[in-house]
């Protein structure tokens, strides 16, 4: 049974001094406190972090001005030593799991799923092509794989489906329109050029990030950030004038890209809204979904009905055909849900880091997988651009750093 000390109480009629019940608590005079705030499932896990709620404890006023203790607001010092069993729900006996515990060790595991797939992605995308050279199709069905995805992640919970209205559509059609036009000029980029050298020229992305910043949103980028930009321009010029698979289809198409994701970077950030990350992915995607279908139509469908399905039938089979469409599709989404998984639980410096390495695995990897012959001097281009956009990301990162830091003095 609970022992319980009541000090000034009243039982039955009889009251109850203070000085013995005080004398039995010894000096352990604790203000009473209360549990405010809920505790809900452990929180909700949203992309990755565990949104746990708070647990205030906060002193009552009352209980230290009045004599009279209620019964459930204090325990003695002698009954929490007498019964080891209580506390053992404090702060310091709670068990800490093990993604608590390794932090670094689960962020490291992210970062090596996020270039995997980036990398498997890439493969596989370019040797549809090889067979299949429909990169408009192809991009409806790496759209339609994780809409699909997305739609049963809802109907399971896995998130919970956000609801969306008209306003929000409206904030998000234009994102998605230049989330739709980037995906497609990428792809068929892709199809027209090695998949480093089209990496190489979307090297340029941060180039025409500052410009957009500068002369459309009007922010003043300082000229550090412009210095560091020109080894950018100078290493992809250096790359793109010998490099064995150029062609201008592979060239304008990265291009268009470029400024395709630059546009949607400057709707997105008007477009902020409180929504998880997993949900508005998934809105994007599906009105992305809606927009890259009829280009696809008009370009691709004359052709893809009269020889384009029967010839890839016919080189691979199809079996491995549908395979290699639903697998490609599926690693774009989860490579694109691993990345914002990834960079949301990193600081902005590790962020570019992350990205620039990404793209050097990703060239790497496909000029070994597909043994694409590059000059010395495409050599020393992509590699002067990529240590162009290192020193961009570290510098940008940087300022945003200590612009957070004075947001929050």
């Amino acid at each position: 049974m609970e022992s319980r000390v009541l000090s000034g109480a009243t039982i039955r009629g009889l009251s109850l001094p203070p000085k013995p019940a005080a004398r039995l608590a010894g000096n352990c005079n604790f203000p009473a406190l209360r549990l405010t705030g809920k505790l809900s499932n452990a929180g909700n896990l949203t992309w990755g972090r565990q949104l746990r709620t708070a647990i205030l404890l906060e002193a009552s006023p009352a209980s230290v001005a009045s004599p009279v203790v209620k019964r459930e607001s204090i325990r003695p010092c002698f009954a929490a030593a007498s019964s080891p069993a209580e506390g053992s729900d404090s702060a310091g006996d709670a068990k800490v799991g093990f993604l608590e515990k390794y932090p670094a060790l689960v962020t490291g595991f992210f970062f090596f799923m996020w270039y995997f797939l980036n990398v498997i992605f890439n493969i596989l995308n370019k040797k549809i092509y090889n067979y299949f050279p429909y990169p408009y199709f192809v991009s409806v069905i790496h759209l339609f794989v994780g809409v699909i995805y997305c739609l049963g992640s809802w109907t399971v919970g896995l998130p919970k489906r956000a609801p969306i209205d008209s306003n929000l559509l409206k904030l998000l059609i234009p994102v998605a329109v230049c989330h739709a036009l980037g995906h497609v000029t990428s792809n068929v980029s892709f199809a027209a050029v090695a998949v480093s050298f089209t990496h190489t020229i979307k090297a340029l992305e941060p180039f025409f990030n500052a410009a957009a910043s500068q002369f459309i949103l009007g922010q003043q980028i300082p000229l550090t950030l412009w210095l560091s930009l020109a080894p950018v321009v100078i290493g992809v010029s250096m790359a793109s004038m010998t490099e064995l698979s150029f062609n201008w289809t592979g060239f304008i198409s990265a291009m268009i890209s470029n400024i395709s994701f630059t546009y949607r970077s400057i709707y997105s950030k008007k477009a902020m809204t409180d929504m998880d990350s997993t949900n508005l992915y998934a809105y994007i995607s599906i009105i992305a979904l809606v927009v890259c279908i009829p280009p696809a139509i008009i370009f691709e469908g004359p052709q893809l009905i009269k020889h384009g399905f029967s010839d890839a039938i016919a080189k691979v089979g199809l079996t491995k055909f549908i395979s290699d469409l639903f697998w490609v599709g599926m690693f774009y989404h989860l490579y694109n849900q691993l990345a914002t998984n990834t960079l949301e639980r990193v600081a902005p410096l590790t962020h570019a880091v992350g990205n620039v390495l990404k793209r050097v695995f990703v060239i790497g990897f496909s000029i070994l997988v597909f043994g694409n012959k590059i000059s010395l001097q495409t050599g020393i281009g992509t590699s002067i651009a990529i240590a162009g956009v290192a020193m961009y990301s570290f510098i940008n990162a940087k300022m945003e750093e200590e612009k957070r830091q004075m947001k929050a003095a």
